[in-house]
């Protein structure tokens, strides 16, 4: 692609930031604001009047948008073949979800074809790029088997940097009644294995799944391996997964719909990100986390769309953001930082979800004048442009 033309992004009605230190509060906004992308990278930012003479090619003015950084889903699981929309429709029937649904993902993505799975991934990064998404994380997980536990981190790496290895998503059929042996065969086979195509190494930490010895296990051989730590954890039930995330220095903790004081204080003391995945709670009925006691103390907290084909079959980070504000009181403000630089500190990635110079210049429009028609006018598409690496998508 090359590098990216120097363009003016001029006239924007609102910009967020995300930097304090650039405009008004946490989310540093800018009224009448404008920004400067050239090379891939942002090399200015400011209120419009200021604009650097001659700084760029081109000007695209947005006749009083509002322009925010390019939203950040820090967890998704785009590798996979088929759908679920039964079980779906179950669900809403009064089944309740238990986490064994996963296992006809597998056989379906055991079934499809790279060429299939491949697409299918495409599809979705292209479908979440149209709602404002600049960056995504994938995970494996319905292949658990060594060949398509690998070959679903070769598809991730065609769509992301950001691939983890998630093979302790479910026991496996041919291994059922024997979760020890399979998590001996994926600290063992898989992990050497699949570590050189991944960033991540990741485990689900739940009831029906793999218990805390099992957890720590996969983890501590991924670290090994050179991976970095994230959780799937106290989604269904209380449980150890946020503990031993924060324990372990894990990156992120993603669900945590069913806390603890112990669990919110071992947050509050360490690093590791708070991810919550509103959409998953939707789609299955759940009951969705208290942020507010989270955010009330200080533990960082990111929104992810958590796609995935059984339980949260959405790319839309903005329907994360409306449901935030509703369902978990969480502020407008609050829920855009968490799907920005909220996501950002869930990868460990400093370069993206803000926009300051030196960052990565990706940003998008809105169709409104604020931020805060994301919350404010939910289910409307609200995008109106998305630069990635300063070009245009």
């Amino acid at each position: 692609m090359g590098i990216s033309p120097w363009v003016v992004i001029d006239n924007i009605g609102t910009l967020v930031t995300n930097d304090p230190e650039a405009g008004e509060g946490r989310l540093g906004l800018i009224r009448d604001g404008a920004v400067v992308l050239g090379d891939g990278i942002i090399q200015w930012v400011g209120a419009r009047a200021r604009i650097p003479q001659g700084s760029a090619d081109a000007t695209v003015d947005l006749g009083g948008r509002a322009a925010l950084p390019g939203f950040v889903d820090s967890h998704a699981h785009l590798v996979f073949g088929g759908e679920r929309a039964e079980e779906f429709a179950a669900r809403m029937a009064g089944n309740a979800y238990a986490a064994g649904g996963i296992r006809t993902t597998v056989e379906a993505t055991r079934r499809a074809t790279d060429a299939e799975l491949s697409a299918n991934a495409a599809r979705l990064v292209a479908e979440s790029v149209r709602s404002g998404t600049t960056t995504i994380e994938c995970k494996s997980g319905y292949g658990q088997s060594v060949v398509d536990e690998l070959r679903s981190l070769e598809v991730a790496a065609e769509v992301t940097s950001e691939a983890t290895l998630l093979a302790a998503h479910l026991t496996p059929p041919e291994f059922a009644g024997d979760t020890d042996a399979y998590v001996r065969m994926v600290c063992a086979e898989m992990v050497p294995a699949c570590a050189p195509n991944a960033r991540w190494i990741d485990v689900f930490c739940e009831r029906g799944a793999f218990d805390e010895h099992q957890s720590r296990a996969v983890l501590e051989a991924g670290i090994a391996a050179g991976l970095t730590a994230r959780v799937h954890g106290n989604q269904l039930g209380p449980g150890p997964g946020v503990r031993l995330a924060a324990e372990l220095g894990a990156a992120s903790v993603d669900h945590v719909n069913f806390v603890t004081g112990e669990d919110v204080e071992a947050l509050a003391s360490g690093e590791t990100v708070a991810t919550l995945l509103p959409c998953a709670d939707f789609s299955t009925r759940n009951r969705y986390p208290d942020a507010r006691t989270l955010l009330d103390a200080g533990v960082t907290v990111a929104l992810a769309a958590d796609c995935n084909p059984g339980t949260s079959y959405t790319t839309s980070i903005p329907l994360c953001i409306a449901l935030a504000v509703r369902e978990m009181h969480m502020s407008p403000d609050e829920a855009v930082w968490a799907a920005t630089a909220g996501g950002a500190a869930a990868l460990r990635r400093n370069d993206i979800g803000h926009i300051r110079v030196g960052a990565r210049a990706d940003l998008i429009a809105l169709d409104a004048p604020s931020h805060l028609h994301l919350a404010y006018r939910p289910g409307v598409p609200l995008v109106h442009e998305v630069w990635k690496d300063g070009y245009r998508r």
